[in-house]
């Protein structure tokens, strides 16, 4: 009781009087009843900046779903996908059409007008507070007159037209059209989950996360590469070889040298000196490959709790017969030239790789974007998050062969317990200091979540990297699926996990990303318990996949499946004004529209209200004094 009032004392603070109690009260009382807001899910951008930016801007087809609503018949087929495209990229579509010499005080009152309709019906989910903090400060008054007064009530009507008027003589119009845009897009989307795989394959990642940096509210679940760039942020050897070896097979290493402004002088340099042939690209991709192989043994050999002795190979090479011993069997090498290999001693880095090791790292821990962007990720991202009876995460949970909650060797824990510990020690090789246990397990678990088999990020067998590179043997790049992947279509094995994570409600799932989704493929696997939404972001799966991603929304009504074909280009957008071609339909449609109280926002709601109204009552009987 008195740990209670002591906490209704602080709450006090707070709320000073009845008056303020009260006040609080009634206006959360209403939130409650407000619809609920809309989540926007994504997956596995994979550094498509253009494409995540279009899906963002349009909300998956939210925006253009409000624009049919609203005006129906009333506008040509031309008319909205004009609109929708000065939604989507107002300042650049304006600067498009006044150099075409297209606009006029006539259109701009028009589109004005078109687009307050549309910010209205984004905005009636929020309280006028909400709204209020998304209009630009120095469009404040006017456009909360314009957005909350109702043009049709006939003694506002010449209000509301001179208002419009004005704006248009002072030439502002162009800048309340872009901030009006920016509100209905802000407005579409409540809260974006990001399902983790931002980084690799594309050219964007660093402007990606320079937007989710930016966006208003966000959560990420780490994915596999995204592991891997955050634990070469924190100096790990073994992953810093790592992205860039991806980056250089991918022809991406601008988002290392430009966009974060490492330096790979020392490694160009190096590699330019003991690989002949080929271009500096494919020297530096193979000195780095080489460095990687070196370190990860190292790591391997220091833990033996994570039992990837067999990914140790290059002191299983025959240097003078140019062969190699996998699984006890021998195998021709691809390529014999091993320049900085010491046969005698074949798993040590060299002194010269040991320097060009310590200026990359270096440089590495000393990118402020870089740095940036990976703290971002450890503040608003996790391994899982419960979010609205959801539970989302990037890969998978081990089991074992019978179905059952796999108890792994590494820390002797399984389901929530195992990722929860996981994703501790990760968070150690960030924050601990440099040089200690701790950072160094820290560091070491991240390159374990990169490729380990029972990692919740990759979920496969076997990451076959040496395999793929060297020798000729299609059977030997099969990495294999882990359990979870071969069972996750069954219904009961998905009830199974969901209830390991508390979530054993009727209408819980569990949304992933992580593996693309081909067409003819369903993304709804075991009868709706599991919504898997990679299909493919990446230009490099879309050859696979046929579509370019899924996406979700979940707002009061339902939860909305979205397949997108490729986008073709933001300059495609803004001339042409062609949108992604999405096919979207209801994976569940609620009978009732959830409101705000349905929402585990709603729950922290009524546990406010429940504080606030015993501090009312304290005020009532005098049990504490108001100010």
């Amino acid at each position: 009781m008195q740990e209670k009032l002591k906490y209704l004392k602080l709450l006090a603070s707070h709320y000073k009087n009845i008056n303020a109690v009260t006040s609080e009260i009634i206006k959360l009382s209403a939130l409650l009843n407000l619809p609920k807001g809309t989540e926007h899910f994504v997956s596995d951008i994979h550094g498509e900046d253009e494409s995540f930016g279009h899906v963002l801007r349009n909300a998956s087809g939210v925006i253009k779903e409000y624009i049919d609503e609203i005006f129906g018949n009333t506008l040509m087929a031309s008319e909205k996908r004009n609109l929708a495209t000065l939604v989507y990229y107002p300042a650049e579509k304006l600067e498009f059409m006044i150099e075409k010499g297209g606009i006029t005080d006539e259109w701009y009152k028009i589109q004005l007008f078109r687009l307050l309709k549309i910010c209205k019906r984004t905005s009636s989910k929020y309280t006028r507070a909400e709204v209020r903090r998304a209009i630009p400060h120095e469009f404040e008054y006017v456009l909360e007159e314009l957005i909350f007064e109702d043009a049709s009530h006939l003694h506002k009507q010449s209000y509301y037209s001179e208002l419009i008027d004005k704006i248009i003589l002072l030439q502002r119009a162009g800048d309340f059209i872009i901030a009006i845009s920016n509100i209905i897009q802000r407005l579409a989307v409540g809260h974006l989950h990001v399902l983790g795989d931002v980084y690799d394959r594309g050219k964007g990642a660093a402007r990606v996360m320079d937007i989710l940096q930016q966006y208003h509210s966000v959560d990420v679940q780490w994915g596999n590469h995204d592991i891997s760039w955050m634990g070469a942020a924190s100096g790990s050897d073994a992953l810093i070889c790592n992205v860039i070896r991806i980056s250089a097979k991918y022809s991406t290493l601008e988002t290392i040298e430009e966009d974060y402004g490492i330096n790979l002088v020392p490694l160009a340099t190096f590699a330019m000196e003991y690989y002949k042939g080929d271009t500096l690209e494919v020297k530096m991709h193979r000195a780095i490959t080489i460095m990687q192989f070196k370190v990860e043994a190292e790591l391997i050999t220091r833990h033996p709790e994570y039992q990837m002795d067999n990914r140790i190979f290059l002191d299983k090479i025959d240097y003078r017969n140019g062969a190699v011993i996998i699984n006890t069997q021998n195998h021709k090498l691809i390529y014999e030239d091993f320049p900085t290999i010491d046969p005698s001693n074949p798993l040590v880095l060299t002194k010269e790789e040991r320097e060009v090791m310590l200026k990359i790292r270096f440089s590495f821990m000393n990118s402020s974007r870089l740095q940036q962007h990976v703290r971002f990720l450890f503040n608003r991202g996790s391994i899982y998050k419960i979010y609205n009876d959801n539970l989302l995460f990037h890969g998978g949970i081990p089991l074992d062969k019978n179905g059952q909650l796999k108890k792994v060797v590494l820390f002797g824990l399984s389901g929530r317990a195992l990722l929860d510990k996981m994703e501790a020690v990760a968070r150690q090789g960030f924050f601990c200091k440099e040089g200690s246990k701790e950072r160094q397990d820290g560091l070491d678990i991240m390159w374990y979540l990169w490729c380990g088999a029972d990692s919740p990020l990759y979920g496969k067998n076997i990451m076959t990297t040496f395999e793929r590179y060297f020798v000729d043997c299609p059977e030997l790049h099969k990495e294999g699926n882990n359990t979870y992947y071969k069972l996750r279509n069954n219904e009961e094995i998905c009830k199974l996990i969901l209830a390991e994570f508390g979530l054993d409600k009727k209408n819980a799932r569990i949304i992933s990303g992580h593996t693309p989704v081909k067409v003819g493929e369903s993304p709804i696997k075991a009868n709706g318990k599991l919504l898997v939404i990679d299909g493919g972001f990446s230009k490099v799966y879309q050859n696979i996949t046929g579509i370019a991603g899924y996406t979700l929304i979940n707002n009061s009504q339902g939860l909305l499946l979205s397949s997108h074909a490729p986008f073709v280009s933001v300059k495609d957008a803004i001339e042409n004004e062609v949108d992604i071609l999405s096919d979207t339909f209801y994976v569940e449609r609620s009978p009732i529209r959830k409101k705000i109280a349905d929402t585990d926002f709603g729950e922290s709601i009524c546990e406010q209200l429940n504080d606030l109204m015993q501090l009312l009552e304290a005020y009532r009987q005098g049990k504490i004094k108001e100010s």
